[in-house]
């Protein structure tokens, strides 16, 4: 049986000394106080205040004082399990445990077929959870697309509907309204066994945003308020763009970045004292040639390599962002831009990287080829993650001993217990001669990963909520609009 690389402590890369750490946490804490941050839900502003904010009523800002925020990390659990529906896919997060895995919303996807963008369905979610749910290094299935089938009144539902029943892999998403919300946990519930079930091993946890720079806004805001409330895990990412909702400088971009997210914390501990929160980090910079937002630049992997260290000096886990790009096709840019960062975010030990299988095209397209080749570039990711391991086992000092001068180790019984747990063994990549390459069609990287996708999408799985019950959700939630996949 094949080795799953996943969830091995690493923290190697560490960009900020702890000098740095401390400036950029006192500078978060001078921002929080002065200006504060703007806050338009009205709830959330008469909550701050009967908790001890310093609160403006007509500019709608509050200045959150250091005591309160250091409560509210001492609040927030140090240690997050978001549970697969198998055991084999529960994800440990925290200190420097890394996972990789999808992201979102992506409202289009490349064509296997055509080569085209088109609009992303319903068939789409299906298909890209059978695919992650089958693909080893994939850790999780963070709803990556918005079909078009779907609009605001049931998109939540159905996200999350019909990638529970295509993956037993965590599935994380962000969320579109209240009722969305409570609709979702109910069939989450239903699917676990009941509430209590459900918070005792989550299998969906919930994205919601602080706005930047510095603003909790009224419908995102409402929305992090009932997830707290439902004491389902939670994620406030941030997302400043250096160079424009955020300095130019990468510092300044990690500090206002840190304020945000642990605006977004408070809250959440304020309204449920101890609900999972994560830590989140979206950062990159924008492009100063064209004014447009980045997802390959090398600069995005700097930041949430920063922002992870935060985090640690937290001791909350991290929600970070890698292995995306710009490159319109799983082309070579797109090799090296999302290796570059995967690997920065897996070195400084981030707990749960999304965006991480898949993405094109500055975060605007999913791209089927290019998921199975992230696969593989995670899965070398977390290899060097996992690092050299030291023991008296891998010195193999009597191995050594015994094999002598000018014998060899490949007949050794040492070498088979133990390549495929040293070794990553690629299942995308080309090591043949080129003599058998050519006679197996000298086909390139992308042929090699539509041919795998289409082999996996090809693959009779069956749902993973049993017939009964799928039944019986449906009979029970029938007003709830779910749709039905069409053909694509």
């Amino acid at each position: 049986m094949d080795v799953i690389f996943a969830g091995f402590e690493s923290g190697y890369y560490r960009p900020l000394s702890d000098t740095d750490i401390e400036k950029i946490h006192e500078t978060t804490v001078s921002i929080l106080q002065d200006p504060g941050v703007k806050v338009t839900n009205p709830e959330a502003l008469q909550l701050f205040h009967d908790k001890g904010a310093h609160v403006d009523f007509a500019e709608k800002t509050v200045r959150i004082p250091r005591s309160m925020l250091e409560d509210a990390i001492a609040s927030a659990p140090s240690r997050v399990i978001l549970y697969g529906r198998e055991e084999k896919n529960n994800l440990l997060l925290e200190g420097k445990r890394t996972y990789m895995g999808t992201g979102g919303t992506v409202l289009t996807v490349l064509d296997m077929d055509s080569g085209e963008r088109r609009k992303a369905g319903i068939r789409d979610l299906i298909d890209l959870a059978r695919l992650a749910d089958q693909l080893d290094n994939v850790h999780f299935f963070m709803l990556p697309v918005f079909p078009a089938e779907a609009d605001g009144d049931n998109v939540d539902v159905n996200r999350f509907w019909w990638a529970l029943q295509n993956t037993t892999k965590h599935v994380m998403g962000g969320v579109y309204t209240v009722d969305g919300i409570r609709n979702v946990i109910q069939i989450a519930e239903d699917i676990a066994g009941g509430k209590d079930a459900l918070r005792a091993e989550p299998f969906i946890s919930m994205v919601t945003c602080v706005m930047s720079p510095l603003v909790l806004e009224n419908t995102y805001t409402g929305l992090l308020m009932e997830v707290a409330r439902q004491g389902i895990p939670l994620v406030c990412p941030a997302e400043p763009l250096a160079g424009a909702t955020g300095p130019c400088t990468l510092a300044g971009t990690v500090a206002i970045s840190n304020a945000e997210t642990l605006s977004g914390i408070v809250l959440a501990q304020l309204v449920n004292p101890g609900t999972p929160v994560i830590y989140g980090t979206v950062s990159t910079t924008m492009d100063m040639q064209t004014g447009s937002y980045l997802s390959g630049n090398v600069e995005m992997g700097l930041i949430n390599c920063a922002c992870t260290q935060m985090a640690q000096y937290y001791r909350i886990p991290i929600y970070a962002t890698a292995g995306m790009s710009d490159s319109k096709l799983p082309d070579a840019q797109a090799g090296y831009e999302k290796m570059a960062t995967a690997m920065m975010t897996a070195l400084a030990g981030a707990n749960f990287v999304h965006d991480a299988a898949g993405f094109l095209e500055f975060c605007t397209t999913i791209s089927y080829e290019q998921m199975v080749i992230d696969n593989e570039i995670i899965g070398m990711c977390m290899r060097a993650a996992k690092g050299v391991e030291v023991s008296e086992k891998t010195l193999a000092e009597e191995v050594i001993r015994k094999v002598g001068t000018g014998g060899n180790y490949l007949a050794h019984p040492h070498t088979l217990q133990n390549f495929r747990s040293e070794f990553y063994l690629p299942t995308l990549s080309d090591r043949k001669t080129r003599k058998q390459w050519d006679n197996n069609g000298a086909q390139d990287t992308v042929q090699r990963a539509r041919e795998k996708a289409r082999f996996l999408l090809q693959q009779q799985t069956g749902s993973k909520v049993p017939e009964d019950l799928l039944l019986k959700i449906k009979s029970r939630y029938a007003d709830l609009g779910i749709i039905e996949p069409v053909k694509i």
